[in-house]
């Protein structure tokens, strides 16, 4: 099987010759977000030999709206209006990755990241800013986050339409338990959330859900269980929900990860041996139909990419019946 015909098939639950791999780091802090950020897409694709490329947003974190600048009080959100399709912060990321899937030549298949609306208005921002001005208006919030779901949502179509990306990788937050109720989630952040994923649908039938779980804190996931995604990726070691837990509580979709991201995880501590024999037990446990082996979430920027190639490795001997 090609790289691309495995992965989709595992994306259907269908048997594929050797389960996929798929993992991702952010890049160096200082690297130059053109040509440098694509060539090392590139590189570290051909280097490891995984099966899919998520393409990272770094640079890209932040909602540069004009009027975040200029907001005092909650009632100062009705002011926003959409940056626009022309705005840097679209035509850059749709640059980036058209470039990076003309340059994988249909090899692989390509997503992106692309946040969730809280989460962009929060790093734009501050959490104490948004979570008080959520409490003191939150039709205003309600409003800012609407604005910026327009965006986002605009961003996935034209990285689907136009950069040619198999899907988006789309990255919800925001729901850990300490946050809010699951209510609250529903009333506040939903709206926003499903805006941008449903009309990434609209052009992609291949679209992959993140339930991040990065900062280490237990998410209410009950909350993103009927999202509307072809492929669920969470943080199993986190929520504590395994690859066939999380199978069945996403209503049987392909699931990704299997992996802890953390440094002290196997993957980044572990031996070769140790990487090889974890892979090959995970894929005893919860089998080789629509699973995707991946990590929670990012991996560390220094990571030896040598222990990437173990898994994919080692995943080809599982397949191979060695």
């Amino acid at each position: 099987m090609t790289k691309t015909e495995r992965l989709m098939k595992a994306f259907e639950n269908e048997k594929v010759d050797r389960v996929p791999v798929g993992f991702w780091f952010h890049l160096p802090e200082d690297m130059e977000l053109d040509q440098e950020c694509v060539d090392a897409h590139i590189d570290y694709f051909h280097r490891c030999n995984v099966d899919m490329v998520k393409i990272m947003c770094d640079g890209y974190f932040d909602y540069p709206n004009s009027i975040i600048s200029q907001i005092k009080e909650p009632e100062d959100w009705f002011k926003m209006i959409p940056m626009g399709q022309d705005h840097p912060f679209i035509t850059g990321q749709v640059k980036r990755a058209k470039e990076i899937v003309k340059r994988l030549d249909g090899e692989a298949c390509a997503f992106y990241n692309v946040f969730c609306p809280m989460s962009y208005l929060r790093f734009a921002t501050s959490d104490e800013l948004l979570m008080n001005h959520l409490r003191q208006n939150p039709e205003a919030v309600l409003y800012a986050m609407d604005v910026i779901a327009q965006d986002a949502a605009l961003l996935s179509e034209l990285l689907i339409r136009e950069a040619g990306c198999t899907g988006i990788y789309y990255c919800v937050q925001n729901a850990e338990e300490y946050r809010f109720t699951a209510e609250e989630y529903r009333k506040y952040v939903r709206p926003g959330d499903l805006k941008v994923l449903e009309h990434a649908n609209r052009f992609s039938d291949n679209n992959i859900l993140h339930c991040c779980g990065w900062a280490g804190d237990k998410n209410r996931v009950e909350v993103w269980q009927d999202y509307p995604a072809k492929v669920i990726n969470w943080a199993t070691f986190i929520e504590d929900m395994d690859l066939t837990e999380g199978k069945a509580f996403f209503g049987g979709r392909c699931v990704l990860g299997g992996f802890d991201n953390r440094p002290q995880g196997v993957l980044c501590s572990g031996t070769k041996e140790e990487v090889e024999a974890y892979t090959a037990a995970l894929l005893e446990k919860h089998g080789t139909r629509g699973v995707v082996i991946g990590a929670d979430c990012t991996l560390p920027r220094n990571i030896d990419l040598n222990r990437i190639s173990w898994v994919v490795e080692a995943a080809g001997k599982y397949g191979r019946g060695e």
